[in-house]
């Protein structure tokens, strides 16, 4: 089954060896006119976009987690400020509200509302689980780098002997297939 967009594109996957000649290929594409949103690098070590000449991935985790921490800032004050407040205990002529144990409440809810909110922001942000079919080779996990990319049918034979030439190990019709 041979993924494609639509009747005259197709997807094709090339494998590479090193990460160097899978640069190359991707300004290679770019000057083929083969935009970014159609490059996808399939990999089982993650490299920054900036190595591989790629816009930056933009994310929401680190406002999730922000959030998150707010979160946990409300609902540490709470536990030290409001049951205080609402079930006033007077011991020893100990304060109602005693500071040390502020800080540590305080902390370690702040903490858990940002572990919580990271967690489920990458959770969400890396949208798993995924059903769907998705287009895999097993040298990936030997440490291999695919491209996996969209074309035009016309400039499919061209763009096979240009990543060829720039060290792809093979170029083909990329399948979709249940991992």
């Amino acid at each position: 089954m041979t993924d494609t967009t639509s009747a005259d594109t197709t997807s094709l996957l090339a494998l590479f060896e090193d990460i160097d000649p899978a640069a190359d290929a991707i300004e290679r594409l770019h000057e083929l006119g083969v935009d970014d949103d159609r490059i996808n690098v399939i990999s089982g070590i993650p490299f920054k976009e900036q190595i591989l000449g790629r816009p930056p991935v933009w994310t929401n985790v680190p406002r999730l987690a922000m959030g998150g921490a707010m979160i946990g800032l409300i609902i540490g004050l709470f536990l030290i400020f409001g049951i205080p407040v609402l079930y006033p205990l007077h011991v020893g002529g100990q304060p109602l509200f005693p500071i040390p144990p502020v800080f540590i409440i305080g902390f370690e809810m702040i903490m858990l509302g940002l572990m919580v909110a990271t967690f489920v922001g990458l959770f969400l942000d890396s949208r798993f689980p995924s059903y769907e079919p998705k287009a895999y080779v097993p040298e990936i996990s030997d440490g291999k780098i695919a491209v996996l990319f969209s074309c035009q049918s016309g400039q499919q034979v061209r763009i096979e002997e240009d990543l060829r030439a720039l060290g792809a190990e093979w170029v083909r019709p990329a399948e979709a297939q249940k991992l």
